[in-house]
């Protein structure tokens, strides 16, 4: 079971578990094994903050992963994994309401399934306040995943999970001819140690905080905003034209325009119209006042010319 727009990697066997991948066109579609629930999405999605309230977009949510259980179970299935980035980011940088990945893993561990937390995009402090995103949530789960910034570039990767569940391999030989070797185990090694020794969780969450301040200013300066989100140096900026319709052209505008100012970002979201910022978490307070001043200048740019293409 997983969320719509989730993304776990390009391997045959995780496309599959991938909306954000198997929706697509040339995608194959979702297969008879895999069980769909909506994002979490309080902006934009389903079930919205501003009309229903939090609480109770919330719960609404949490009540899409019980009947997706419930569905399932009355067609004779069951769900073996609940499967589950800690915070989405493909999906445009959705930011959990405040106990929903909690509570989808308890339902999920009620009706037999495993929890799977995928950090490979929001681990190693990039959220500020914890080292992995799912304790932001007070989840449990029964497995981690992570990678990519495990090896700053370097590829190297690991499943994190209980004694237990490794157990269940014992009857199986196992060996992966690249697992373990020195080399990448040194450099996951030496990531750990200059995460340490230089602050990043703490940087992180220092000048994280101060972006999403001055965006939420951005926001209240250009329309084209309709959403500031995001913990940490883990960032969406969601444009939109009036009645929260997707501005993708205007996010495509944006991000080639910084880049001819040498600044990459992404953007992404299942109508492509979110801004992504999830910089190297050396990204300093210069970098974001920089970042920022380049953003005011090409959002004037954007805004004015939308409103000259209305006259």
């Amino acid at each position: 079971m997983n969320r719509s727009s989730a993304y776990h990697g390009h391997l045959v066997s995780l496309i599959p578990l991938s909306p954000y991948k198997f929706k697509q066109p040339g995608g194959e579609g979702p297969s008879d094994w895999v069980h769909v629930v909506p994002n979490p999405d309080t902006y934009r999605g389903k079930y919205q903050a501003d009309v229903l309230g939090l609480e109770r977009a919330t719960d609404l949510y949490v009540d899409e992963v019980r009947k997706a259980f419930d569905d399932a179970e009355k067609k004779g299935r069951k769900v073996g994994i609940f499967y589950a980035e800690s915070l989405q980011s493909c999906a445009g940088q959705i930011i959990h309401p405040p106990g929903y990945l909690r509570r989808a893993f308890e339902i999920a561990r009620q009706r037999g399934a495993l929890c799977v937390a995928d950090e490979v995009q929001t681990g190693y402090g990039r959220t500020g306040t914890h080292m992995w995103a799912f304790e932001m949530q007070g989840a449990r789960p029964d497995i981690v995943t992570i990678g990519k910034s495990m090896g700053n570039g370097h590829p190297v990767s690991a499943l994190i999970t209980t004694r237990e569940i490794a157990d269940c391999l014992a009857p199986i030989e196992y060996f992966n001819t690249c697992g373990g070797n020195p080399v990448s185990c040194a450099v996951a090694l030496a990531v750990l140690d200059v995460c340490q020794k230089e602050n990043f969780q703490q940087n992180a969450a220092v000048v994280g905080n101060f972006m999403l301040k001055e965006l939420q200013v951005l926001k209240q300066k250009y329309s084209c905003i309709g959403d500031v989100r995001g913990m940490g140096l883990f960032i969406g900026i969601e444009m939109v034209y009036p009645g929260k319709k997707p501005a993708t052209d205007l996010a495509a505008q944006l991000q080639a325009a910084l880049r001819y100012k040498r600044i990459l970002i992404s953007v992404d979201g299942y109508d492509g119209n979110v801004v992504k910022i999830k910089p190297p978490m050396c990204f300093s307070m210069e970098n974001a006042k920089t970042l920022l001043q380049h953003m005011n200048v090409e959002l004037a740019k954007i805004e004015g010319h939308t409103l000259q293409a209305k006259l």
